[in-house]
């Protein structure tokens, strides 16, 4: 049944790298940018290619091997965000692959992609039929849980699923440490602005030398100013400029982004947060305090621990978990 598994996954990451020519994908997309409009082409596409970099047989089979599952199926209730487009992938795969049953309860704002994703891997393995299901009303009958929420949901998610097995995930951001050597700053706007910055792994704040040069961040932010057409990102940006304005609040205007000098690491749609720093050490000892906030650090500083290359942000592998808990291994325990 593994092998099975694993081999439909390895198709259905084919047929997602060609989603512009796959029916129910197209048909499920069209519905998703209608139900929410936060979502468009390219953001799915962009997503769409970010899941099928990980469904190729041998990354799976590697990925799987680390693992022992029994032959014990557990009822597995995962609550999913709908932040960015298909966010609960990872998580479906990793309890189909586990030898679990998905019992997802999906978000309101993404409810046609995973649905759609799940029906073309039935189609390519009817034996997962059973593995994967949906719930639209109140879950019940289940043996673990992993939940993924607000810091006010996961509070929620806390108590009411605290008699279950779990992992529950509360609100977190990304943060960039860069020096004054050489940056791609393309590629660093692409780690803040792709999905409009409203994932977890977009960068939301900055750490930078006290002589940086916004100059060429305010230019390479121009690559995102198609952003200004859409009309929630559009009245993010104006309702924050505003505000700043009338509350005479310093700020960098780009055209597109609003720099903030801020401690917070939590920022606004369409606003990054920067703060100065002096010291690397000193620095470092303070992202450390903040790590149960930090999903992802990106950094072209090799001294930074775990530090990701500015680019990547949104290019997580398969075994680079949310909030940095191994599901596999929770799944395994269960």
């Amino acid at each position: 049944m593994k092998s099975n598994i694993i081999k439909a996954f390895a198709i259905l990451g084919k047929q997602l790298s060609e989603a512009s020519t796959n029916e129910i994908l197209i048909k499920a997309s069209e519905l998703s940018t209608k139900e929410n409009t936060w979502f468009n082409k390219q953001s799915i596409d962009y997503a769409l290619k970010a899941v099928s970099s990980w469904l190729k047989e041998d990354v799976l089979i590697e990925f799987t091997d680390k693992y022992e599952f029994n032959n014990n199926p557990k009822r597995v209730a995962v609550i999913c965000a709908g932040n960015i487009p298909m966010v609960g992938f990872h998580d479906m795969m990793c309890v189909v692959l586990s030898g679990n049953i998905f019992y997802g309860k999906l978000s309101h704002s993404d409810k046609y992609l995973l649905p759609a994703i799940a029906d073309i891997l039935i189609q390519i393995e009817p034996l997962i039929k059973d593995r994967i299901i949906f719930e639209e009303d109140t879950l019940k009958d289940f043996d673990a849980v992993i939940a993924t929420g607000s810091n006010n949901t996961s509070r929620y998610f806390d108590y009411y699923f605290k008699k279950y097995p779990n992992i529950i995930r509360h609100s977190r951001s990304s943060i960039a440490v860069l020096d004054n050597s050489s940056i791609d700053y393309s590629l660093l706007i692409s780690d803040i602005l792709t999905h409009k910055g409203l994932g977890c792994r977009n960068v939301t704040k900055i750490y930078i030398p006290n002589d940086f040069d916004f100059s060429p961040l305010i230019k390479a932010s121009q690559e995102y100013s198609y952003l200004l057409d859409h009309n929630k990102y559009r009245n993010n940006y104006d309702y924050h400029k505003a505000i700043f304005i009338i509350n005479n609040i310093s700020f960098i205007d780009t055209g597109v982004l609003l720099l903030l000098e801020a401690k917070e690491l939590f920022s606004a749609v369409s606003v990054l947060n920067y703060e100065f720093y002096d010291n690397i050490q000193t620095l470092t000892d303070k992202i450390e305090l903040e790590k149960e906030n930090i999903q992802c650090v990106v950094s072209n500083i090799s001294s930074i621990e775990k530090a990701i290359p500015i680019g990547k942000a949104q290019e997580p592998s398969i075994d680079d978990f949310a909030d940095n808990i191994d599901t596999m291994l929770f799944l395994e325990s269960l």
